[in-house]
């Protein structure tokens, strides 16, 4: 089993930078992709990025493309998302979690980190 735990979270202004982290412990990932999600109050769940972990191929939603970066870094066996240029409207909480690539669902997923952008 993979668990999956995030952390970097916080309170920030309005245009400014935070850097999420996605620590998995568990089996070897190579065959995993790994999705960065937010849900924000009276809102459905949205994928913002993901990344292959095998390739490092990478996904942005257009909500976050150019703001927002994901990396991961194979030997801490830990996941990114760079968010920059932040908004009040990127209040949420975020979660990471992955999936066996060519497979639709998510089946496993961190407990979450809160961020919240002020204006």
């Amino acid at each position: 089993q993979v668990q999956l735990v995030e952390s970097g979270g916080g309170l920030v202004q309005s245009g400014g930078s935070l850097r999420l982290s996605c620590a998995a412990s568990g089996r070897t990932l190579i065959h995993y992709v790994i999705g960065w999600f937010r849900q924000a109050p009276g809102k459905e769940r949205e994928l913002l990025s993901a990344v292959t972990w095998g390739e490092g191929i990478t996904y942005y939603a257009d909500s976050v493309k150019g703001r927002f970066t994901i990396s991961r870094d194979t030997a801490k066996s830990t996941v990114y998302l760079q968010m920059n240029s932040l908004k009040p409207e990127d209040t949420a909480v975020y979660y990471c979690a992955k999936k066996r690539r060519g497979e639709s669902e998510y089946d496993s997923w961190g407990q979450g980190t809160q961020v919240t952008v002020s204006s």
